[in-house]
């Protein structure tokens, strides 16, 4: 088969898992996707909460946290690669004197759709202050495919995709992201069998 020039490009979109994930680190999750292309996908798992908070990281990397909004959020497990490594998704953060398109943090990516992801310690260094991104979400590890490896998964069934929405990974409770990914397709939880079939 002739390579397909119009392949999808699921940046900014939610992976939503489908209820026969077994992989335990993906199953019931809502994946954020930072970056799609013809090389592999990379994103952030967004409903699944560590055991440590904002304030437990601060205290690990010996910062004081600036910001008493942010200390009870707890870091989330952005997947498997990389687990002792920080990322931070936040709204996009514009220096008053910078080009619009110039990131304020050292190790930026910009995602269209109003969103960067910084792994550089200056975003951590901007909340110690009190300042930096209004909203954030803090994961250690990330969740990364290879190149088709996402597209497989998808045609076997192992994922829905929808348009993320920001309000699912920043004002809906954890335990509330999966059901409101999927409301976003109409759907609700029940109506995923585990075992959709294929003729």
């Amino acid at each position: 088969m002739p390579a397909d020039d119009t392949s999808i490009n699921l940046t900014h979109h939610f992976l939503i898992a489908m209820p026969g994930m077994e992989d335990e680190a993906f199953a019931k999750s809502v994946v954020y996707l930072c970056e799609h292309s013809a090389r592999g996908a990379l994103g952030l798992v967004i409903n699944k909460p560590s055991d440590i908070n904002l304030r437990n990281l601060f205290d690990k990397v010996e910062l004081p946290l600036g910001r008493d909004d942010l200390a009870a959020t707890p870091v989330f497990q952005g997947g498997p690669v990389q687990t002792e490594r920080g990322f931070v998704l936040h709204e996009a953060v514009f220096a008053s004197d910078a080009a619009p398109s110039e990131p304020v943090y050292a190790s930026t990516m910009t995602i269209p759709g109003g969103l960067e992801m910084t792994t550089s310690k200056d975003v951590l260094e901007a909340l110690s202050t009190g300042a930096g991104p209004r909203k954030v979400l803090v994961s250690l590890g990330y969740s990364a495919w290879g190149e088709g490896q996402l597209e497989s998964e998808i045609a076997e069934n192992s994922w829905l995709t929808v348009g993320a929405d920001l309000r699912v990974i920043f004002d809906t409770p954890i335990e509330q992201r999966y059901d409101k990914a999927l409301a976003l397709l109409g759907l609700q939880a029940y109506m995923l069998s585990p075992d959709a079939g294929h003729s």
